[in-house]
């Protein structure tokens, strides 16, 4: 029964994935953030307005501007992101038994708790130890493949037609 991302955190994160993309050649506009990743201008903007007060971004002003991490994408993990974008949450378990009212043995906890608490600890294990940086080197090596399937495809193609 986990818990499905919501989508603040999901923007939040893909937000900083492609700030750390553009890493050390100047700020990112808005716009190129939202087309790039797939988000919604508005509510990315508001995204980028609280992870600045995370201190996990900046931003610069005027005709040259944009948004910037203040940390390298090694130092900034996805844990960082979750934890700042909704605190602290329960990320799965039996929605019925999250309150003693709502649960089905008329008591908060039973016998499927401890489960769900390790759960929630792996996860966060998962975020907590998963670099921004992983990430740009995750996407690399995929790239990487997608170049090389390409390839074989245009070679086989060819092959075809002589």
């Amino acid at each position: 029964m986990a818990q499905i991302t919501p989508k603040k955190n999901q923007y939040a994160l893909r937000a900083v994935f492609e700030l750390a993309k553009h890493q050390g050649r100047g700020p990112t506009k808005i716009c190129h953030i939202a087309d790039a990743q797939a988000i919604p201008a508005r509510f990315l903007e508001v995204i980028l307005s609280k992870l600045k007060h995370s201190g996990l971004i900046d931003s610069k002003r005027g005709f040259t501007g944009g948004y910037f991490l203040t940390r390298s994408p090694d130092q900034i993990t996805v844990g960082d992101i979750m934890s700042f974008m909704q605190g602290p949450t329960l990320t799965a378990g039996c929605a019925a038994c999250l309150s003693k009212v709502n649960c089905p043995s008329g008591r908060r906890g039973c016998a499927f708790s401890s489960m769900w608490n390790r759960v929630n600890r792996a996860i966060f294990k998962v975020y907590d130890e998963t670099t921004i940086q992983d990430l740009l080197e995750n996407d690399r090596q995929l790239q990487g493949k997608r170049r090389q399937s390409a390839t074989r495809a245009s070679q086989t193609k060819q092959g075809h037609r002589l």
